[in-house]
Parts: C-alpha cells; structure tokens; sequence
C-alpha cells in the first residue's frame, strides 16, 4: 500500500499538504509535536480535522527540548530579529525541522511508510533555513545513511509562495476548511477575519493575509 506519514501542525500550510496526500496516497497517518510552543491551540484544531477526515494522530510531547525561540518564549518580540542569527526572524525554533524530520523517520520506519510529507516551503520561508529545499534533499540522504532505508520526504509547497498556496487549497477542494479550520496566528488568536483566523500584529497571519489578498486578486480563489 502506497502510504504516507505528515508532519501536522493544524496550520494553513501542513493541512494543505494533507489534503494534498489524501489525493497523493493510499492511506495516511498524522503526527503533531507539542515542543513548548506559544499555545497548543493550533494542535487541537489539527485533531479536530483528522477526526473529520478519519485520519490517525498522534501528538509527541517535546517540551523543555528546543529552546531559545520567540515562538516557545512568549516574552520575546516575534516581530524581532533571532537573539542568535540577525539574519534570523524572532520565530526561529533551532533544529525544529532537524529533529521533527529525524522522528518523522523513525516512525516511518517501524510503521513500514516509505513516504513523509512536511509543509515547508523555501519561497516565502520566513527566512528559515530549516525550510529550504536543500535541507528537505539533505535530510533524505542522511535517513538513508541512518536506516538504509529510502524514505521519499514530499514537500509540495517548496516552490510556492503564499498565494499559490491558497491556489492549491482551493484545487484541492480544502480552502473552507483553511479559512474556517486552522490556526497559524503565532498568538493563537480566533479572531474571524475572510482570509481565516487571527489578528495581523505578527508575522504569520501577515503573510497569510498578503497571500490571500494576491490569490484574490489574481482570481486563483
């Protein structure tokens, strides 16, 4: 059976790429990762969709583990550059991705999937490096060395941008569920707005907002 694990967090861009699977793949199964984050709201709703979609979830607890991030510390300025890296966004976790994929793989592995799905994307990354399609390419070959197995790492919003999101969700059938169904406000917030839930005084709704705007003004939804 053609099967795939996704790497869930209830946000706009991995419940695209569930979406994206279901089409993709024979059977799917989602796990979520409670690392200390601002709020865990975003889990819940990720629950809840697989709950309507039958889709098994499992939530890995990995508190106190990954630090020094506005995202996990909520007295830090998200709107900041990283204390570490300038460069950097405030909203930096350190290893997130290295370790979710790490995991990711291990799980696969024992449940016999050969296929993991994770919604980075490197056009309008937020100027993570975690995110960028060399890393993705990377870590394939690094589990393969690890495992000696091959396990395909799909990442279908790499070449992107936000727009052209909202575009795939609405091909996919998905954006009510996007607008009405997920949470990507970095402060958790449920305020009700045409281009989904949040208020635009950080980073991720700012660019999920933008992204709406583009895709409305192109007609793509």
């Amino acid at each position: 059976m053609n099967k795939a694990l996704i790497l869930f967090s209830g946000g706009q861009d991995s419940t695209t790429c569930l979406y994206w699977a279901k089409k993709k793949f024979d059977s799917i199964q989602a796990i979520g990762f409670n690392y200390g984050q601002r709020h865990i709201i975003e889990l819940d709703f990720a629950k809840k969709i697989c709950d309507k979609e039958n889709i098994s979830f499992d939530i890995i607890s990995l508190k106190e583990i990954l630090s020094n991030s506005a995202l996990i510390n909520p007295q830090e300025d998200l709107n900041k550059s990283h204390p570490s890296n300038q460069n950097l966004p405030n909203s930096f976790v350190p290893g997130r991705n290295l370790l979710f994929l790490s995991i990711a793989s291990s799980i696969a592995y024992n449940r016999e999937i050969e296929n993991i799905v994770i919604g980075v994307c490197e056009t309008d990354f937020s100027g993570y490096p975690d995110c960028r399609d060399e890393f993705i390419k990377s870590m394939k070959k690094t589990i393969l060395l690890a495992t000696e197995k091959s396990i395909e790492i799909h990442a279908p919003l790499m070449n992107l941008d936000k727009a052209e999101t909202w575009k795939l969700a609405k091909d996919l059938g998905c954006i009510d569920t996007i607008i009405k169904s997920t949470m990507t406000d970095y402060n958790g917030s449920k305020n009700e707005n045409d281009w989904g839930l949040g208020n635009l005084d950080n980073p991720a709704s700012i660019l999920r907002h933008k992204g709406y705007l583009k895709a409305k003004k192109n007609k793509w939804i």
